[in-house]
């Protein structure tokens, strides 16, 4: 893997958050005022490789609706397949593991097949799906359990 850096989003680093969100979930883009009221409610870290701002995650803390955290793992598309989106994964998963002992979920846009396919392999359960007034393609919850495996069926 290439020289990885996981950075916190600070005011300098919301924008490059943002894009990148952006760009993997067009169906709910965020303004950066949206993006910077998020920042005072979740953790939100960008992921660059030498120097470019590869992919970026976000980790909700739990609430009166969600018991668990939730972790959200984001690579850019020409960028996937080499370990950025593990390390980001594992970077929040620490993070929420701080957080909540109730479990981790995270959610991926159903068109984001290899986000899916990524969340499934790393023992997650689809436990949701759900799609929010005005769009049409559903955002997919899924779900370990408090020692990180997937709950059993």
């Amino acid at each position: 893997m290439n020289d990885l850096r996981i950075e916190t989003a600070g005011p300098d680093l919301l924008e490059d958050w943002r894009l990148i969100h952006n760009a993997i979930i067009p169906t709910a883009p965020l303004s950066p005022g949206g993006v910077r009221e998020r920042a005072t409610r979740n953790r939100l870290d960008v992921a660059y490789a030498d120097g470019v701002a590869v992919g970026c995650s976000t980790v909700r803390p739990p609430d009166e609706d969600t018991p668990a955290a939730t972790v959200i793992a984001r690579v850019l598309p020409e960028y996937r397949g080499r370990g950025y989106g593990t390390a980001l994964y594992e970077h929040g998963l620490a993070h929420a593991r701080t957080l909540s002992d109730e479990g981790v979920e995270t959610v991926v846009l159903a068109s984001n097949t290899e986000g899916l396919r990524f969340a499934l392999s790393h023992g997650f359960v689809e436990t949701e799906r759900y799609v929010l007034p005005g769009d049409t393609v559903p955002f997919v919850t899924l779900r370990l359990d408090e020692e990180g495996r997937a709950p059993a069926a």
